[in-house]
C-alpha cells in the first residue's frame, strides 16, 4: 500500500479529539465538507472503516491505530523542532501518562521529581486501574503507561518496574468483631472497601481463599481514592487489600492489623511506552524506572 498521506491521518485524530467533523473543521480551519472528504479518502485508501458516526465521534479498533500513529508523528514533530532550535521550542514538552491509584499515592510522582530542573516537560496523568491503563495506550490517547499487563502494546516497548505488595488488612477491632473463624466462611460475608466498579481485588482474594466459591460480601464500600481508601480501612469500615508502602505506618501504630499473615498478594507492574527515538519519553522511563527500584519489590 502507498505512504498515508499525513493531512488526513492528522484529520482523523482532529476529528477523534474534537468530536464532531464541525468541530474538527473550525479547529484545522477548513470546511465540514474537507474534513469529510480526507476521512471518507483516508478509509477507502485503508480500506477499513475508521470511525464510528456516533456522537460524540469514536474510532474503530483500525481507526485507533492511525490515532495512535497521529500522535506518534506530532511527537516526532515537536522532539525535531526542540533539536533543531526552531519557533516553538521554549515551550514546555507535553507527556501524557496513565498510571494507577496506589502508584500515584506512594512511589510514581517521586520520579518526576527525579527530573532534571530544565527538562521543561508538563505532565498529563491519567489515572487508571493497572490492568485497563494498557487501553489507554492502545487508543493513542497516552504516550506511556504504568500497567500490571507484560505484553506490549502493538507499537509500545515494554519492561518490568517490580512487585507492588499488598496487605489483608482491617482496623484490630473490625477484625475481632467479623473476621473471627475460619476466613473462607467469614470473610465473604464481612464488610469490604473496594475502589470502585471496576476493582475486583477484593473478590478475587475471596475467591482464591474459597477456591472460586464466593466473593466478597454485596455490602462493600466504594472508596474511589488511593488515600481515602485506606483511611476507610483504618477507620473500620471493612477490610480491604492495602499497599504495603501505606499499611507499614498504620501497622505501627496500631491502627491496621494483617489479619491473613502469608496471603499477601504481589502485583507486578510494567512500563510501557511508544517504541519513539523520543529524548522526552527516554528521560521519563528512565526516572520512572530508577524510582520503582526503589519503591517496589525486585
Amino acid at each position: 500500500m502507498t505512504d498515508l498521506p499525513l493531512d488526513q491521518v492528522r484529520t482523523l485524530l482532529a476529528v477523534v479529539d474534537e468530536g464532531t467533523f464541525d468541530a474538527a473543521a473550525a479547529a484545522l480551519h477548513v470546511t465540514p465538507s474537507a474534513v469529510s472528504q480526507r476521512v471518507k479518502a483516508l478509509e477507502q485508501r485503508t480500506g477499513r472503516v475508521l470511525l464510528l458516526r456516533t456522537k460524540p465521534v469514536r474510532p474503530t479498533e483500525s481507526g485507533e491505530v492511525l490515532v495512535r500513529l497521529a500522535r506518534q508523528v506530532g511527537r516526532l514533530e515537536r522532539d525535531a523542532y526542540a533539536e533543531l532550535g526552531l519557533s516553538g521550542a521554549g515551550e514546555p514538552t507535553r507527556v501524557s501518562v496513565a498510571v494507577n491509584a496506589d502508584s500515584l499515592a506512594t512511589w510514581f510522582l517521586g520520579a518526576l521529581t527525579r527530573l532534571p530542573p530544565d527538562s521543561r516537560l508538563r505532565f498529563e496523568l491519567r489515572r487508571e486501574d493497572e490492568a485497563h491503563t494498557a487501553a489507554l495506550l492502545r487508543e493513542g490517547t497516552v504516550m506511556a503507561a504504568v500497567t500490571s499487563s507484560p505484553d506490549a502494546v502493538p507499537g509500545c516497548s515494554v519492561r518490568h518496574l517490580g512487585r507492588m505488595r499488598y496487605l489483608p488488612a482491617a482496623h484490630p477491632e473490625f477484625a475481632a468483631r467479623h473476621l473471627t473463624g475460619p476466613l473462607r466462611e467469614v470473610l465473604p460475608v464481612a464488610p469490604v472497601v473496594v475502589f470502585d466498579r471496576k476493582d475486583d481485588f477484593q473478590d478475587g482474594f475471596v475467591r482464591r481463599l474459597t477456591r472460586g466459591r464466593c466473593e466478597a460480601s454485596a455490602l462493600r464500600h466504594h472508596v474511589p481514592t488511593s488515600e481515602g481508601f485506606v483511611e476507610a480501612v483504618a477507620a473500620g469500615l471493612g477490610w480491604g487489600m492495602v499497599p504495603e508502602a501505606q499499611a507499614d505506618p498504620l501497622l505501627r501504630s496500631g491502627r491496621l492489623v494483617v489479619f491473613a499473615p502469608g496471603r499477601e498478594v504481589d502485583v507486578s507492574l510494567y512500563w510501557q511506552q511508544w517504541k519513539l527515538d523520543s529524548p522526552a519519553l527516554a528521560t521519563v522511563a528512565d526516572a520512572v524506572t530508577r524510582a520503582a527500584t526503589g519503591a517496589l519489590r525486585a
